[in-house]
């Protein structure tokens, strides 16, 4: 993404403003943070399972955003 230039970003038809997407970009950005750790979901496998998933689809929303 480009400084200065949130994505645009739109949730049951209303496209959100500059600052209400770059709330959006930067809340998953600390989500994504928040599941670094291996255990952050729990250490069973349904934790660690949920976290990929999660990773996975936050890492995917990311790459649209830049």
């Amino acid at each position: 993404m480009t400084l200065g230039i949130e994505p645009n970003i739109t949730v049951n038809g209303v496209t959100l403003t500059t600052a209400q997407a770059m709330t959006v970009r930067v809340a998953l950005g600390a989500y994504m943070m928040e599941l670094a750790p291996a255990d952050s979901l729990g250490s069973d496998s349904t934790g660690r399972s949920i976290r990929e998933g999660y990773l996975r689809s936050g890492n995917e929303v990311m790459r649209l955003m830049r």
